[in-house]
C-alpha cells in the first residue's frame, strides 16, 4: 500500500489511541461476458455457423432459458432451499438474505429471482437492404441471484440472466476475502459488518491484503460460472471478466469509540468547507482542466453506521466516515477504471509494444495495480485531513509564518490572514495542480495579472524566507512545505468557518 510520509499523519499522531491501520478492497463488482456472442452480429454469426435461421432465434434461446431454470431448481433441491421471487423493486435483497441465513452456513445459502432489465437480441428484417439479422435491444427477463458463502472468497452472489447473451454479475467483498486468509494463517481478528475492528497482527494482514491472488480469483470466477450458468459451455466460450465497480478502503481502527468521536466532528465539518473541486482532483492524482464537464462536488450524509462526507469527480468518489463510531474509513470508489492511469505495456495496432502512461485496463488483473493507485488516493486524503485537524500544531505553525523575519539585513513581514492580498495569495496556492506538479512564477502570474515579474519574484522570496514554499534544486519550480500546507489550511478555516459565519450573524 502506498504511504505518504511528508507530515505526521493521524495514525502517527494518535498512535497510543489506535489499534492499527489497514488498506484493503471492500466492494468488488465483476462483469462476465462471452466475447464472441456479447454483441448482436457475433450471435448472428454463431447462428449462421450452426445452421440456425435468424427468425428461429427465439426458439433457440428458449432452450437455454429452460436449462437455467432447471439448474436453479436442482441447486435449490440439493441445498434444501426455496427460490424466493421478489415482486417489488423496493425490496432489499441483502435483508432477505439475512433473514434466511444464520451467518455460518457454507456453500449456497440463498436463491432469489426477479424480473429485471437485460440486454437481448431480436430478429429483424430490413426491407430496403433485404437483409435479415439480429438487433440488440433492451427487455426484461428472469434473473437468478445465487448467494454463497465460499471457503475461499467468502460471501457474495452471482446474478444470472436467463436470456442470451448471459452477462453475469459477481459481487465479492475484499474484507471477507481477507478474513478467510487470516483464518488460514491462524491470525486472530474480529469484525463489525465488513470492517475489522481488531487484528492480532496488522502488518501481516496488510501484506496479505496487498498480495491477494488474482489468478486464484480468476479460477474461482470460472468455477462459479460453470456452477450457476452452465449453458455457456455449449457455446464453447470462456467468460471474460472485467471490473464494473471497485472500492478500496483505508481503515484507521481506534481502541475506543470516544477517541474517534473527539476528533471526527472537527474533521468532517472542516472537510466540507475546505475541500474544493481542484483538491478532489489532487486526491485522485489528477488535474482539473478548464474543459472538464463531469460532476465535481461534496455532500454530507448521516447513516446508521455513522456520518459520511463524499467527494465526487466524474465516475470516481472518495468518502470519509466513522464506521460504527470506532473506525475512521477513507474509501475511494471507481465505476470506470479508465479515469486512472499508470505506467504499463501498451500494444499498438501494428503489433509493436511500448511502455507508457496509459489508462487502467478494465480486466480483473487490474486489481493488482489499483491497490497502489487507490491506496495513494486514500493516503493523500488522510494527509489533507491530518493537516487541518490538529489545533495545537496549527497554532505553532501559525506563529512561525505570521511573525516578521530578517534575512541579509532585509525585513520580511509575516503572513496576515486578514489582509486582502495575503488571502488572495493563499487561495492561489491551494490549487490542486500546484500540489501535484509544483508551480513557477509564470503560474502565479496567470492568477495575478496586475503584478509585474519583479513583484512576483519578491513575493516568492518572502514565501521562501517564511518557510511556506521551497525551491526544487536548480530549477525555477516551487512546492509548498509542510508548514505551508498547514498555513493554507489555517487561512481557509479562518475565512470559511470563522469570519464569514460571524459576519452573517
Amino acid at each position: 500500500m502506498a504511504k505518504i510520509l511528508a507530515m505526521e499523519l493521524i495514525q502517527d499522531r494518535y498512535s497510543d489511541k489506535i489499534l492499527g491501520c489497514l488498506g484493503c478492497y471492500d466492494r468488488i463488482v465483476i462483469k462476465g461476458i462471452l466475447p464472441s456472442i456479447c454483441y448482436a452480429d457475433g450471435m448472428g454469426h454463431y447462428l449462421f455457423d450452426h445452421g440456425v435461421r435468424i427468425f428461429d432465434y427465439a426458439h433457440f434461446a428458449d432452450g437455454f432459458r429452460d436449462q437455467l431454470r432447471t439448474n436453479a431448481e436442482c441447486l435449490a433441491s440439493k441445498y434444501n432451499l426455496d427460490i424466493i421471487f421478489i415482486r417489488s423493486h423496493k425490496a432489499r435483497k441483502e435483508d432477505i438474505v439475512k433473514e434466511n441465513w444464520d451467518g455460518e452456513k457454507q456453500g449456497l445459502i440463498c436463491i432469489l429471482s426477479a424480473m429485471e432489465g437485460c440486454q437481448r437480441y431480436q430478429p429483424w428484417h430490413d426491407k430496403i437492404a433485404h437483409k435479415t439479422f439480429l438487433k440488440a435491444t433492451q427487455g426484461k427477463c428472469l434473473h437468478y441471484y445465487f448467494y454463497f458463502n465460499n471457503p475461499e472468497i467468502g460471501f457474495g452472489y452471482v446474478r444470472v440472466p436467463t436470456w442470451c447473451p448471459f452477462m453475469l454479475q459477481v459481487y465479492l467483498n475484499g474484507h471477507n476475502w481477507l478474513a478467510l486468509e487470516l483464518q488460514k494463517k491462524g491470525i486472530d481478528y474480529s469484525m463489525l459488518d465488513n470492517a475489522f475492528d481488531n487484528i492480532a497482527d496488522f502488518k501481516k494482514a496488510q501484506k496479505m491484503a496487498d498480495n491477494l491472488s488474482i489468478k486464484k480469483l480468476h479460477k474461482k470466477l470460472d468455477w462459479l460460472a460453470n456452477l450457476y450458468c452452465p449453458v455457456h459451455n455449449e457455446f464453447d466460450i470462456k467468460y471474460h471478466w472485467s471490473i464494473m465497480q471497485v472500492e478500496y478502503s483505508t481503515d484507521i481502527v481506534f481502541k475506543d469509540q470516544k477517541d474517534l468521536a473527539l476528533i471526527y466532528d472537527e474533521l468532517i465539518s472542516t472537510a466540507i468547507h475546505t475541500v474544493k473541486p481542484d483538491n478532489i482532483a489532487s486526491f485522485l492524482g489528477q488535474k482539473l482542466h478548464g474543459n472538464y464537464i463531469g460532476e465535481v462536488g461534496n455532500n454530507c450524509h448521516v447513516r446508521i453506521e455513522g456520518r459520511r462526507i463524499k467527494h465526487v469527480m466524474g465516475t470516481v468518489s472518495i468518502k470519509m466516515y466513522d464506521k460504527y463510531s470506532k473506525i475512521l474509513r477513507i474509501e475511494t470508489t471507481v465505476n470506470n477504471l479508465s479515469q486512472f492511469k499508470h505506467y504499463r505495456t501498451v500494444e499498438h495496432r501494428d503489433g509493436t509494444t511500448s511502455q507508457k502512461q496509459a489508462s487502467v485496463k478494465k480486466n480483473i488483473y487490474s486489481l493488482e495495480p489499483l491497490i497502489d493507485l487507490l491506496g495513494a488516493s486514500n493516503m493523500r486524503y488522510i494527509e489533507f485531513i491530518s493537516a487541518i485537524e490538529d489545533h495545537t500544531g496549527g497554532k505553532m505553525q501559525l506563529n512561525k509564518i505570521t511573525n516578521p523575519k530578517v534575512e541579509n539585513n532585509r525585513n520580511y513581514k509575516g503572513i496576515n490572514f486578514f489582509e486582502k492580498k495575503d488571502i488572495k495569495l493563499i487561495q492561489i496556492l491551494t490549487r490542486g495542480e500546484f500540489n501535484i506538479n509544483g508551480f513557477r512564477a509564470k503560474d502565479i502570474k496567470k492568477w495575478c495579472q496586475s503584478l509585474s515579474a519583479s513583484q512576483i519574484s519578491r513575493i516568492l522570496k518572502r514565501l521562501r524566507v517564511l518557510g511556506i514554499i521551497k525551491k526544487v534544486g536548480n530549477s525555477y519550480k516551487y512546492y509548498l512545505t509542510i508548514i505551508g500546507k498547514a498555513a493554507i489550511t489555517t487561512g481557509l478555516k479562518l475565512k470559511n468557518i470563522v469570519i464569514i459565519p460571524s459576519l452573517c450573524a
